[in-house]
């Protein structure tokens, strides 16, 4: 249960609350297209763990930690890739250090097939999302106070969904904006169209009296029926969204160790 200011101690029973389901070992590692497995991890972890993550990390991506301003930034990026590269690499009986990324035209990133996978970060929790020939989405946001949320919805939500956030009530409609946003960010990601798909130009269901869901995206009208959206509460104080593309597949949840 997420305990705070926005959120108070309101059940949203559309949303999963997965604190208590979380698994500590997975049974195989074995990719499967029955199962889609969504991975936990924290990021605040001691300085023996961040060296032996930074060891993994290709010499690109320790060019791309150094470039953070803050020391706190570079080490959330070598935790969470180095946990990445230590998920997918017991997928695919690798050396997580061997494993190379190849990049979509918008930056999505890839592994050998036929893994499909997603990682989003916030503030001190990852989550990862893996599945077998599937596209995957997944985005975490932690929850805190945004004066502007109003504003940034306007730009960013559906005229069909800044009406629904209008007609919540004031103490609701906050969660209800990091729902929203989490449940569009996912799916942009799991297409991997990035910044090329406006984000106005799809609707989500994100409130708490029907299934969270794809409702209708712009010009293709079949689209909404390929894809299932999945509310996560994966921790205190963070709110998730999970995107994957068929219907067929059961969801299996994991919290990772180095």
């Amino acid at each position: 249960m997420i305990h705070s200011p926005l959120l108070g101690s309101t059940r949203s029973n559309q949303f999963l609350e997965l604190e208590p389901s979380w698994s500590i070992v997975s049974p195989d590692f074995e990719l499967s297209f029955r199962y889609v497995d969504l991975w936990r991890f924290h990021l605040d972890l001691p300085a023996t763990d961040e060296d032996l993550l930074q060891q993994v990390l290709s010499e690109e991506e320790l060019t791309r930690a150094n470039r953070f301003k803050f020391e706190r930034d570079r080490r959330r990026f070598i935790m969470a890739r180095g946990q990445l590269r230590n998920i997918l690499g017991r997928y695919l009986g690798t050396d997580p250090q061997e494993l190379a990324f190849s990049y979509g035209p918008r930056g999505k990133p890839h592994v050998a097939a036929p893994v499909g996978f997603n990682v989003s970060h916030s503030d001190e929790l990852a989550l990862v999302a893996v599945a077998c020939e599937r596209n995957v989405g997944v985005d975490l946001e932690a929850i805190r106070v945004i004066s502007e949320f109003e504003t940034i919805a306007r730009r960013f939500f559906s005229s069909r969904e800044n009406a629904a956030l209008a007609g919540m009530q004031d103490l609701e409609r906050q969660e209800a904006f990091f729902r929203c946003w989490t449940l569009k960010e996912a799916w942009i990601k799991a297409t991997g169209d990035g910044l090329s798909q406006p984000t106005e130009s799809f609707d989500v269901a994100f409130g708490r009296d029907g299934p969270v869901r794809l409702l209708h995206v712009e010009g293709k009208p079949e689209e909404a029926n390929r894809w299932k959206l999945v509310g996560l509460l994966p921790a205190a104080g963070y709110i998730g969204a999970l995107a994957v593309e068929g219907l067929d597949w059961e969801l299996r949840c994991f919290d990772f160790i180095v």
